[in-house]
């Protein structure tokens, strides 16, 4: 079992001539305990459930391209790119770039968007949920098509493209990963079986027991083997004082349905350290687990 760990707040890393710092500390701590995937949030404003809107919160992709100059390993993306927030061809380029900076570290995570507040404020059309899915379905063929040898245009009915031209291509072969965020049975675990490389479902063991099996009829109906995409999922928030046993347990349940991957979020006012002092010590038996197959 792989860790992967989610950063979704910056205001513990002091002002704003401190965050960059801060940031730059933890991924190269996090690397070393072995966390294989750092991502951040893509919002413009903190999200209201978890703290102040106006709290501080960077973009996404500038943010990795820094924590790609500091690190060697670690893996890079986004928990999920907003569909909404950037055309299609560019977001293509956008994390082309990332993945050639960092030698083939890249991952496109993706989703349909959601938090209209931000649209609102920023200027961002924010479509009806249907809309944001038909984007979402034609951003990743665009992507898929710019990350191939097809340069020639793309038809959508809510993209146009003359030229998928994308050069340099990426150094990740074929293409950057693509995850796709979400746990919506009618859509969204559709677009994770004809296109993901990955998924991240949220719930327990049970939820995401019955999720899977939903992803399981939606390959079936493509042609795909479900057990060909990875499934990431967030390991629950540990109480104070948490001990190995207390993390593999979360972690023994969550392989037993099929999750290969846990995802954990930076927590309180030193994350680097609760991550080396939490995690550190479980690393290796965690990477002993393995995923049950999808039946």
């Amino acid at each position: 079992m792989q860790l992967d760990l989610h950063v979704t707040r910056f205001d513990w890393a002091g002002g704003a001539s401190a965050i960059g710092a801060g940031v730059a500390d933890l991924a190269v701590r996090a690397e070393a305990v072995g966390v294989r995937t750092m991502s951040f949030m893509d919002h413009y404003f903190q999200m209201e459930m978890m703290a102040p809107a106006e709290d501080p919160m960077l973009e996404g992709y500038t943010a990795l391209g820094f924590v790609a100059g500091r690190t060697e390993r670690l893996r890079l993306r986004l928990l999920v790119t907003g569909v909404t927030y950037r055309h299609p061809g560019l977001l293509a380029k956008v994390v082309t770039t990332l993945d050639v900076v960092s030698g083939g570290r890249a991952e496109l995570g993706i989703g349909a968007a959601w938090y209209e507040r931000e649209h609102l404020g920023l200027g961002v059309p924010f479509p009806p949920t249907s809309e944001r899915f038909e984007r979402l379905e034609e951003a990743i063929q665009i992507c898929l098509q710019m990350w191939s040898a097809d340069d020639g245009p793309f038809e959508g009915r809510h993209y146009q493209l003359a030229e998928t031209l994308c050069s340099p291509v990426p150094v990740s072969a074929p293409r950057p990963r693509i995850l796709i965020g979400g746990s919506g049975e009618r859509k969204t675990l559709r677009l994770v079986a004809q296109y993901a490389d990955a998924c991240n479902i949220f719930g327990g063991p049970e939820v995401i027991a019955q999720k899977l099996d939903v992803l399981r009829h939606h390959c079936d109906a493509v042609g795909r083997d479900p057990n060909a995409i990875e499934v990431t999922a967030f390991h629950a928030e540990l109480p104070p004082g948490a001990t190995t046993d207390d993390i593999l347990r979360e972690a023994e349940a969550l392989a037993k349905v099929g999750v290969s991957t846990i995802v954990t979020r930076a927590v309180g006012d030193d994350p680097a350290g609760w991550l080396e002092d939490t995690f550190g010590p479980a690393i290796e038996r965690l990477a002993e687990l393995e995923a049950t197959p999808i039946e």
